[in-house]
């Protein structure tokens, strides 16, 4: 493991088993956050894209487009990044830090989740913004999520948030 990663783990770790043992204890926090985790997966997103075509007609076509050509090139970079630094995600690091959902992928840097709901809900944003009452908290709480499920460090959510504004902004100046 590279040097830089082993010790954010390390600094990171206590953090991460104080939220893992909390949200252990209290079931509803761990439930809720799983609901919004899957929404992360893409339902919210793929239901938001389709919901923008059917209410705006060829606008919508236009965000939707942008969203998914944004995907998907987010998707290619965050794969590239996860396979190039391969950090070991907490319940796997820390076998006292239990997973209250299972991972998708075997690493945690960065966390894709909030990735792409940063990149999607700026570029949704760009063409709805009525829109950023519902898509910021939801963007904040699919990233929390991501920490109190025991899947990532707050420092993979951290980077995949500014990773997820650098997509956005600049897909916005190229397509948009």
């Amino acid at each position: 493991m590279k040097a830089w990663l082993h010790l954010l783990n390390e600094l990171e770790t206590p953090f991460c088993r104080l939220w893992s043992h909390r949200s252990s204890q209290r079931r509803y926090l761990s439930r809720s956050f799983a609901v919004i985790s899957r929404l992360g997966d893409g339902v919210f997103w793929y239901m938001l894209m389709a919901a923008m075509v059917v209410f705006d007609g060829l606008d919508g076509m236009l965000a939707t487009a942008h969203m998914i050509i944004t995907g998907g090139l987010s998707f290619g970079f965050y794969k590239a990044l996860k396979g190039t630094t391969r950090r070991e995600r907490p319940c796997n690091y820390a076998l006292d830090i239990n997973a209250i959902v299972a991972p998708l992928d075997r690493y945690s840097f960065p966390s894709g989740h909030t990735l792409h709901a940063v990149a999607f809900t700026y570029i949704a944003l760009h063409y709805y913004p009525q829109l950023a009452w519902l898509l910021i908290p939801l963007t904040l709480l699919i990233a929390l999520s991501r920490v109190i499920l025991g899947l990532h460090y707050p420092s993979d959510v951290i980077f995949a948030t500014i990773i997820g504004f650098g997509l956005g902004y600049s897909s916005i100046l190229i397509l948009g």
